[in-house]
């Protein structure tokens, strides 16, 4: 099984940027432990911080991975470009938050991706991805 995570703007700053709210966890050790926690999957790691990497990536690996995990970080709530990116490839893909994105700000409670994912896992910290994982073996 072939699962691929991608982050999207700003979720290079894990561990440093607004830790009461993300954690003081960097991104790439939580990986690594996830590669160890889930040795039978082939796990592949992506972030940017532009829209259009995000969607050549979407483009380049959904139509060959078994799932995608997506954290589209602030573009979940601007871009019909990356929703119609998911809509547009075969591989399901799940929209994670590290926060729950409903206890914040109004703006961040509308998300253009939901309706092209199979589900949304929010307010987790990174279990979101651990659980989206679990999720993407079981269907």
């Amino acid at each position: 099984m072939e699962i691929h995570i991608i982050n999207g703007p700003n979720l290079n700053l894990l561990g440093k940027r607004e830790p009461e709210i993300y954690g003081n966890q960097n991104f790439e050790v939580f990986f690594e432990s996830l590669k160890h926690q889930y040795p039978q999957i082939q796990l592949f790691y992506f972030q940017t911080n532009h829209e259009g990497e995000l969607i050549d990536y979407l483009h380049s690996h959904g139509f060959s991975a078994d799932g995608i995990v997506l954290n589209a970080g602030a573009y979940t709530h601007t871009s019909l470009a990356i929703a119609d990116a998911v809509r547009a490839i075969q591989t399901k893909v799940i929209e994670v938050h590290i926060s729950n994105v409903f206890a914040r700000e109004n703006y961040r409670h509308h998300s253009y991706l939901a309706t092209s994912c199979v589900g949304v896992i929010s307010g987790f910290g990174m279990h979101s991805y651990t659980l989206a994982i679990e999720a993407l073996m079981r269907i």
